[in-house]
């Protein structure tokens, strides 16, 4: 199997992918080689990463899709998120006396992951609808392979162990799947994970299901029950993909297209269409002036969400209100230059993630994002199945009042969206981000730099960012620039009322981003960038 390092930025005339590990980006290139459509090819990725990068995300993990044939007009959300289990609720921590839910261990461990249906689901709408080809045990392949005979561990993969492995190296199988020497690994250090093998070889023989019924799913919810968690077999076979229809606002030439709730893709498409609507005020990209209209815009959208972007099922709330022209005018009349608005109550929105885009030769195109929350979930294996759990459930809130509070068979709030961008009917565009509250700023900073400002793909993922908002342990919001800025700019923003800081260039903080790009006309066809911040690659398919 290929190991060879994937450039940051590829063109291509028969298909492409982008996703923030190289080995991940070709196993999705090689789906494509073998003449595998987008979804399969995605599957491909999506599973390999679910392996290479498990920092970021897992088999316990949930998932959202947008898929594309094409056709802006055809765009279709697929929805691989779990709810609370049937024995959760605000009371179920209150009467322990506890006021928040725990970030780590098993009593983290309370919703069902969705990405592997979604996995299923996926597939199964390539085969009856876009006529896929390729078996389900043949897209698992790269991810049980690397699995079963190991890869070398990625940069990012060591640094995020050796910070968090003090705080989880005793809950329940940790110090087994991810220190079996005792020792945080170095990057390059050749690693197996046998457990999770046995658990892809069950997957690519059973098919998707057998993650949620069956000998598998009843091994991993004993395994958390052990640790704490209230999760039972029925609440695993009662789970379901949900197909949704996106949420859509013009922006420049077209039109950018995002998910609703339960994640904060309203939040994204607001940014951007104000932004549009402020486009004459921004200054170059590297401007004081762009950064800061993109922070207040950011403060006020953040209040909006907060109020309103929760389980439909639960909360029945239309989002498109909050894209009408007029509501968004009342928002752009509260931003002015060099004004710093007061800051919202908003809440903390860290966690790591992966996004990947694939397109392939017939124009079909998905934008994928995965996660289990913060860094390697809730940190417990299920079992001995090799699967870390998502402790997304600590989104929830355990005030009754509040729109996300905890309830059985509810799904909490999400910050994961995935993005696409359609001109004259045509998808022309897939991107996304990791990075909590960062993904609609850092959308944002993508999408404007490709359209607004005319860069290219490389530029526009890989110039300097920054981030607005709050991370775990500080009371108060901030805006985070990368060093890379001029330091005139620091000083504008400081001299108008902004609260700053310096992060390093490059730095993880800002997310790792990625986008992919479809055109027509003489030339290359697809092109695509990764995000240098990460371990990314890009990996092109020409026709043969």
């Amino acid at each position: 199997m290929t190991r060879t390092v994937s450039p940051l930025f590829a063109q291509a005339s028969a298909g492409i992918v982008s996703a923030p590990h190289f080995l991940s980006a070709e196993a999705g290139a090689n789906i494509l080689r073998c003449g595998g459509n987008a979804i399969e090819a995605a599957i491909a990725v999506g599973s390999t990463l679910a392996v290479v990068y498990p920092h970021m995300n897992g088999l316990g993990g949930d998932a959202f899709w947008l898929i594309s044939d094409g056709n802006a007009e055809t765009v279709r959300g697929l929805a691989a998120a779990g709810p609370a289990g049937q024995h959760y609720s605000t009371a179920t921590f209150l009467d322990a006396h506890l006021h928040e839910i725990p970030f780590r261990g098993g009593r983290s461990a309370l919703t069902v992951p969705g990405a592997v249906a979604g996995w299923g689901a996926a597939y199964e709408f390539s085969r009856n609808t876009w006529h896929g080809s390729l078996s389900w045990g043949d897209l698992l392949e790269a991810a049980y392979l690397y699995a079963a005979r190991g890869f070398p561990i990625s940069p990012n993969q060591s640094t995020t162990l050796a910070r968090f492995a003090p705080d989880l190296r005793e809950q329940p199988g940790f110090l087994q799947q991810y220190l079996p020497s005792g020792e945080v690994p170095t990057a390059g250090t050749l690693w197996t994970q046998h457990a999770l093998s046995e658990t892809l070889k069950t997957l690519a023989k059973e098919g998707a299901n057998s993650f949620y019924q069956g000998e598998l799913a009843e091994t991993m919810i004993r395994g958390l029950r052990a640790a704490g968690s209230l999760l039972t077999e029925a609440d695993m076979s009662a789970f379901k993909t949900d197909w949704v229809e996106p949420l859509r606002v013009a922006f420049g030439q077209g039109e950018a297209i995002n998910f609703p709730a339960p994640t904060q893709g309203v939040a994204s498409l607001m940014i951007l269409s104000i932004l549009d609507r402020l486009k004459a005020h921004l200054g170059d990209h590297l401007s004081a002036d762009f950064i800061h209209y993109n922070v207040e815009i950011t403060k006020q959208v953040f209040r909006w969400r907060d109020q309103v972007v929760a389980d439909p099922y639960f909360h029945d709330f239309d989002l498109r209100k909050l894209l009408q022209e007029d509501f968004l005018s009342e928002i752009d009349a509260l931003i002015q230059p060099g004004r710093v608005l007061p800051t919202p109550d908003i809440g903390i929105g860290d966690g790591d993630t992966v996004w990947f885009g694939v397109a392939d030769a017939a124009g079909r195109t998905v934008s994928v994002i995965q996660s289990l929350y913060h860094e390697f979930g809730c940190g417990v294996m299920a079992g001995d199945t090799g699967v870390i759990w998502n402790n997304r459930g600590c989104a929830f809130s355990l005030k009754k009042e509040q729109i996300n509070g905890l309830e059985p068979g509810k799904r909490p709030f999400h910050t994961l969206n995935p993005a696409m961008y359609a001109e004259n009917g045509r998808v022309q565009m897939a991107y996304g981000s990791m990075g909590g509250d960062g993904q609609p700023q850092t959308q944002a900073a993508i999408l404007m730099r490709a359209k607004h400002y005319g860069l290219s793909l490389e530029e526009a993922v890989a110039s300097p960012r920054w981030l607005y908002g709050r991370t775990w342990g500080e009371r108060s919001a901030g805006l985070r620039l990368e060093h890379r800025y001029p330091k005139q700019v620091y000083a504008d923003l400081q001299r108008w009322g902004h609260s700053l800081s310096w992060v390093p260039d490059y730095s993880d903080v800002m997310g790792h981003a990625g986008i992919v790009r479809l055109r027509s006309g003489l030339g290359s066809t697809f092109a695509a960038a990764a995000d240098p911040r990460s371990d990314g690659g890009v990996v092109g398919v020409d026709a043969t």
